[in-house]
């Protein structure tokens, strides 16, 4: 059953469901245009009333996103224009037709093109100011952002310029501190543009070159607060604005964006709680209503739980096509090219370990949740909760593998019934889980024999070898 919407004026809420209740990042926007496409999916000849049932479903869908009304409204009607053209009526597919028309419309909603960061070269100092309302997770993404830029090759510096917050200096100074990146601040400062001056001396001293400001925030836009900001802006002069908004406000982050970018000016956005958004709206309103591209999505709460934006996968992702190309990326960030060579020869000769198992599980872990992978896959999204993967028997197994000695994980023939007693105790498991991970471990060897002939990409192999512990 479709949940009520309260309209008012551009604004249109959808029922939240109830506490505890959870979806995947766009899970709940990808099942209703999913919905919404079978009017017109695998038809062989489409009339104007599919397009029109197809296009109110649509629209349904946007408003239960808290997608901006004006947006919907421009969405639906420039997509029933351009499917209702002899182009689409009397194509070969024209369900496929349609389904095309939708996605191109997404993707220039979306912003059309991922965009970058426009930073200077290493030889000037290029910087960045970060703005945001208090509690939108500015001050971690300011370290986040710094973290990316380090990856990259950069040399960032985070300047703690929010002089209201209590313990913001003391925040970025933590945060700092984990991801290895240098933070400046003033103990008992009172002049952020002061702070700035001396934190820009202090990066000419130590050949940085991408200063990053974590600025004053309020839980409400106000006039103090946006007068500071300009006067910071002013002396800066900085190369980009970011603004950073919580996803989970829907429309109202594309709002909040709206209001600073008519009084500061913006480059870019960022949208926090991104994996956490069922909905999209925020994504879906904020380039049409601001103008402002969305630049980074966080999406999780540690440091590398940060993304770029890519119009054109997001739009695949809301129309369940899925995302390989992050998937891969994903695994590419966590893989090591070298040792997955050495798997791959490993898997081919039937020498595959149960140290190679742990070091999978381990690997796997590290590219984020199973669920959140499953949702990159084409037509998984959405498919699988999370109450339908077993995270305990992941847990169980990755136990039982670590309690055993480093000779038993090199060759498990070694395992015998003293031996299996001694891992069960270590792991708090019994002796017939460890026997029949041993039993898996034996099957799963010898299929990856198999998987390893047909896979030309040592990458794509070791990916995969990551989610055979669930083989039965």
């Amino acid at each position: 059953m479709r949940p009520p919407l309260y309209l008012s004026g551009d604004r249109a809420v959808a029922f939240c469901p109830p506490e505890g209740y959870t979806f995947s990042m766009l899970e709940k926007l990808t099942e209703k245009i999913s919905d919404a496409m079978r009017f017109v999916s695998g038809k062989s000849s489409i009339t104007e009333k599919n397009i029109d049932d197809a296009a109110e479903a649509i629209k349904m869908a946007l408003l239960e996103a808290d997608v901006n009304l004006r947006v919907v409204r421009r969405f639906v009607n420039s997509t029933v224009e351009e499917a209702k053209g002899e182009k689409v009526l009397r194509s070969v597919d024209p369900g496929q037709q349609f389904v095309k028309i939708v996605h191109d419309k997404l993707v220039s909603f979306l912003g059309d093109v991922k965009q970058d960061l426009s930073l200077r070269g290493p030889d000037v100092i290029s910087s960045v100011l970060m703005l945001g309302l208090q509690g939108s997770g500015k001050t971690t993404r300011s370290a986040t952002l710094a973290l990316r830029l380090k990856k990259e090759g950069r040399k960032p510096l985070l300047a703690a310029c929010d002089l209201v917050r209590p313990a913001a200096a003391e925040q970025l100074a933590v945060l700092g501190n984990q991801i290895g990146v240098p933070v400046y601040r003033e103990e008992g400062a009172a002049d952020s543009i002061k702070v700035y001056r001396n934190a820009l001396d202090w990066a000419r001293k130590n050949m940085i070159d991408t200063l990053i400001m974590d600025t004053t925030g309020r839980l409400q836009i106000d006039e103090p607060m946006m007068a500071e900001l300009s006067r910071l802006k002013e002396a800066s002069k900085p190369d980009e604005l970011l603004l950073v908004a919580d996803a989970m406000t829907g429309q109202a982050a594309a709002e909040i964006a709206k209001t600073f970018n008519e009084k500061i000016g913006l480059t870019g956005c960022i949208l926090t709680k991104f994996d956490s958004d069922a909905r999209g709206g925020a994504a879906l309103s904020l380039k049409t209503v601001t103008g402002t591209p969305l630049k980074f999505v966080g999406t999780g709460e540690k440091p590398e739980d940060f993304e770029s934006f890519h119009p054109d996968r997001i739009a695949g992702r809301i129309l369940g096509m899925g995302d390989v190309v992050s998937l891969v990326e994903k695994a590419q960030e966590v893989i090591d090219q070298k040792e997955a060579l050495e798997l791959q020869k490993k898997m081919e000769k039937e020498n595959f370990t149960l140290d190679d198992w742990l070091n999978q599980l381990r690997s796997v872990k590290k590219m984020g949740s199973l669920k959140s992978m499953l949702d990159l896959i084409p037509g998984m999204a959405g498919q699988i909760s999370e109450d339908d993967i077993d995270k305990a028997e992941l847990k169980t197994q990755e136990a039982i593998l670590s309690s055993m000695t480093r000779k038993e994980r090199a060759n498990h023939l070694i395992i015998g019934p003293p031996r299996r007693s001694r891992i069960a105790r270590g792991s708090g498991t019994s002796v017939a889980e460890v026997a029949r991970l041993i039993k898996q471990f034996e099957k799963m060897r010898s299929m990856m024999k198999k998987m390893a002939k047909f896979s030309k990409s040592p990458a794509a192999a070791q990916a995969m070898s990551g989610k055979m512990p669930r083989f039965r």
